[in-house]
């Protein structure tokens, strides 16, 4: 019977132009092994229906840990006093964009802390080397800075910005996050959708405080705001941080609340998240992979720095070689009957509404 219901519950999610809280909240809650097969099976032929077999790569360059925030999550609060700080040059941020095209993989990801060191002007420079020398897509990640700097970016030549709302649940978002306003967060992304770029969000599954019902409002607003791209992560507990004596957040709610972001939202780029990948010491990408995810992002920061940015401990992509890491992704795809794509993978909501504009 909880089977059946789950298909219908399922369905009418599916076919809803904005589904019911209670039905995302069931979804959520399904603990049986075979409703949750049920689940990451629906998810995925709604991947394969979106967003087609391709698994998209990007290119991660995390080029400074400094941060100014004091997130109780993040290892890359400011009050971490033990985490050595670096800050990439411009030389070696381009060497690793060099060495990124060189694998043929057409979209760089530029990732820093929230650096109040990080001077607009630089960064610009740097976005305008890129798209200047090379045919890739630019995704900058880079924080909270205002509309000025945000267009200074995108005339530059940026091509999508990722800021994860990480929970809409404001009570909670604001003990989170110490001196920051969830309200300017959210003018953030406004800003950044206003100004034309691909636009990026996501959560943390498994934060103190957080319940099903707050999942589920957080994957109806990624619905409202038809975002481009979402990463869905899995907290893990750092020793150095306010959440560090904390439990980490549970494997399979991170990869349902994947499923039903994908199934809700249809043709958004959806991460195989490194932080579920660095979940209970093995690699479990291939499970978000099986749930709805299109997008797997291999590190190119450089040694030593990649140690480094330590979000969380034990993260997956620190000993990562990348074509080791290809030549297994690749039998992978090969066994879910998918391939790799090295496309730019932009927007389909973009090409979407072009098509629509022009036909």
């Amino acid at each position: 019977m909880n089977r059946q219901n789950t298909k219908s519950v399922l369905e009418k999610v599916y076919d809803s132009k904005m589904p019911d809280l209670a039905d995302i909240e069931y979804l959520l809650a399904r603990q049986n092994p075979e409703e949750m097969e049920i689940l990451f099976d629906f998810a995925d032929e709604v991947r394969h229906k979106f967003v087609g077999d391709g698994i998209l790569l990007r290119g991660i360059v995390e080029f400074s840990n400094y941060c100014r925030n004091t997130c109780s999550y993040c290892g890359l609060n400011k009050y971490n006093k033990t985490l050595p700080r670096y800050r990439l040059s411009q030389d070696e941020i381009i060497a690793a964009i060099k060495y990124i095209v060189s694998t043929g993989v057409k979209t760089v990801v530029l990732q820093s802390g929230e650096d109040d060191k990080l001077e607009p002007y630089w960064l610009r420079d740097i976005i305008e080397q890129i798209k200047t020398n090379f045919d890739i897509a630019v995704t900058l990640s880079v924080g909270e800075w205002n509309c000025t700097d945000y267009l200074l970016w995108k005339q530059a030549g940026a091509d999508r910005y990722l800021l994860k709302i990480e929970t809409t649940d404001q009570a909670l978002y604001q003990n989170l996050h110490p001196q920051m306003s969830f309200k300017n967060r959210l003018e953030c992304s406004k800003n950044l959708k206003m100004l034309g770029y691909q636009n990026g969000s996501g959560c943390i599954v498994g934060l103190k405080g957080q319940t099903i019902r707050t999942l589920a409002k957080d994957i109806l607003f990624f619905k409202k705001e038809n975002f481009d791209m979402i990463g869905i992560g899995l907290f893990i507990p750092h020793a150095h941080t306010v959440l560090g004596p904390e439990t980490p957040g549970d494997l399979n709610l991170t990869l349902k609340t994947l499923a039903v972001t994908r199934i809700i939202t249809k043709d958004t780029h959806l991460p195989a998240t490194t932080s579920i990948g660095s979940a209970g010491g093995c690699d479990q990408r291939v499970k978000a992979l099986k749930a709805g995810a299109n997008v797997i992002m291999p590190n190119f920061t450089p040694h030593p720095y990649r140690s480094l940015y330590e979000i969380y401990p034990d993260k997956r992509c620190v000993n990562e070689h990348f074509n080791q890491y290809i030549s297994s992704l690749e039998k992978t795809a090969q066994t879910l009957n998918r391939t790799l794509d090295y496309a730019k993978g932009d927007s389909l909501k973009r090409k979407y509404h072009s098509d629509a504009i022009h036909n």
